[in-house]
This record gives structure tokens, C-alpha cells and sequence, in this order.
């Protein structure tokens, strides 16, 4: 169990976004596409886990002083660096070999991930505003690679809405790191000296409303329309603004931003807006 949580199998779902280009090209109940996309989110969560125990591994000392952070593997002293590094190369030997016979420029992508978010490990983390873009480009890179793997091309106004809303996620998850360290429950990460609350609020409402914006457009966008012979696409931005109008709640009012997979995990309002998304949207393009 404490070399699952090493690899933070929980967060893997973030790889699903591997599948965005396929599932909005309406081709993802295609076997053969279902099928390689599928190896894709794999290969990603394989390599995503070596980039979450690097990480660890540079952090461990300064982990043990987080109230939560403190349980991680190596930090708790529970799995050994030997092992950790162990299980780093059998990561890398299994998932870049696979991604490149999927696809050469998947595999790229899976190179280019690797090596942006070793130098975020290594120190580019430290420094505000482009910690949070680089976490904000490891979702583009995997929205991107899908699109290879799947052979479509992906539309504008889809790229901006996948940055926009990793961009929403994760500086709404520096706003808990500002909140974890004014209440004295844990010590201030070096890129968040460069936050305040009010900035970070301001940035989320900012950020909200033109995401909201972005995804009426993809939806209305003649050439979505051509592609899909979707005119009702549209109806689905309903469930989008309520997502984001919950999160902000939560992150705001609730002050519980820390963790969005967590989010995503727990509450029932998010958790029940999604599935009625997805399933609003799968009439629309699929049936």
C-alpha cells in the first residue's frame, strides 16, 4: 500500500485528459481509438508518477513539517530512497518505450513532460506565477498528446480552455497554501511569497468568467458546428458555469481549495455536475 500512495495513484486521473480530443472529436467510442488513447493514459500515469516521486524526494525534509505532507512514503521514512529510485526507473523503462510505439510525437510529449517538470522539481517551482504555469502546461501537454494519439486536430478555443482551467486549478490550490500558513498549520512554500489572497481571488473570478466565455465559443464555433453537427452544444456551457460557480464556493467562502482532485472526489454537487455534463454532452455528440 505505501508504494500505491508513492505513486499517487490518486492523482492518475488527471491523466484522463489524455482522452479530451477524442471524447470532444466525437471518435472516442471508436474501438481502435478508444484502444490506443487508453495506452496513452497509461503511459502518462506511469510517467506522471515518476515526476510525483522525484518530487518527493527533493521535498521529503521539508515535507515532514506539512500537516499532511508529513504521511507521504518517503517523508514518513516508510518506503527508502533505494526503493523509490528502484521503482523510478522501472516507471521510465515501462511507459516511455510504450509511449513512443504508440506514437512518436506522443512519445515526445511524454519526454518534454518529463523533462519541464524535473526542472520544476529541481527549482523552477520557486518562483511565482511560473510554478503555476508549468503545472498548468503538464494538462495542455496531455490534452495535445491525445490529440496525436487520436488523430485529430483539436480546436483553438479547446486548448485555451484546457490551460485556462489548470490554470484555475492550481493557483486556487496556492490559495490554500497562503491559508494553511496564515492559520500556523504549515510552513510557506517559496513561490507562494509571491501570492496574497486578494491577488488569487481576483485571478479566480478573472479566470472563471473567461473560461466560461472560452467553452460558449467552442461550442458555438462554426467549425465545431460542421464537425460535430452539433447545434445544441451550447446547452452543455450550463453545467460548466455551475461547476466553476461550486468551486469558487468552495474555494472562497468554504476556504477548502487545497487539493481539486480531492474536491472533485468528495463533493457530491461537483461530482453530480459532471456526470450530468458528460452525459448532456454524449447525447448531443454521440447519440
Amino acid at each position: 500500500m505505501r508504494f500505491f500512495f508513492l505513486l499517487r495513484a490518486h492523482h492518475w486521473p488527471k491523466n484522463l485528459f489524455v482522452f479530451i480530443p477524442a471524447f470532444f472529436a466525437g471518435i472516442l467510442t471508436e474501438w481502435h481509438t478508444l484502444l490506443h488513447v487508453s495506452q496513452g493514459v497509461i503511459c502518462f500515469s506511469l510517467i506522471s508518477s515518476v515526476v510525483y516521486i522525484i518530487n518527493d524526494y527533493r521535498d521529503r525534509e521539508k515535507d515532514k513539517l506539512h500537516p499532511i505532507k508529513r504521511n507521504r512514503p518517503l517523508a514518513s521514512g516508510k518506503v527508502s530512497t533505494g526503493a523509490a529510485f528502484g521503482l523510478v526507473v522501472l516507471l521510465l523503462v515501462a511507459g516511455l518505450p510504450w509511449g513512443f510505439y504508440l506514437d512518436v510525437y506522443f512519445g515526445l510529449c511524454l519526454v518534454v513532460y518529463l523533462i519541464i517538470n524535473i526542472l520544476y522539481s529541481i527549482g523552477l517551482k520557486n518562483i511565482s506565477l511560473l510554478d503555476t504555469f508549468i503545472v498548468s502546461s503538464g494538462f495542455l501537454i496531455r490534452t495535445l498528446s491525445g490529440g496525436w494519439l487520436a488523430d485529430v486536430s483539436i480546436s483553438q478555443w479547446l486548448v485555451i480552455m484546457v490551460f485556462l482551467l489548470s490554470f484555475f486549478l492550481a493557483i486556487a490550490k496556492r490559495r490554500d497554501d497562503l491559508i494553511l500558513f496564515q492559520s500556523g498549520k504549515a510552513p510557506l512554500r517559496t513561490s507562494s511569497r509571491g501570492y496574497t489572497i486578494e491577488f488569487i481571488n481576483i485571478t479566480l473570478a478573472v479566470l472563471a468568467s473567461v473560461i466560461i466565455v472560452s467553452y460558449i465559443m467552442y461550442t458555438i464555433s462554426v467549425d465545431v458546428e460542421n464537425r460535430l453537427h452539433a447545434p445544441y452544444l451550447y446547452v452543455t456551457a450550463l453545467f460548466v458555469f455551475a461547476g466553476l460557480i461550486r468551486f469558487l464556493q468552495i474555494a472562497l467562502v468554504e476556504n477548502q481549495s487545497g487539493s481539486p482532485m480531492r474536491i472533485f472526489l468528495t463533493d457530491i454537487f461537483i461530482q453530480t455536475n459532471i456526470v450530468l455534463w458528460l452525459i448532456s454532452f454524449y447525447i448531443i455528440i454521440y447519440v
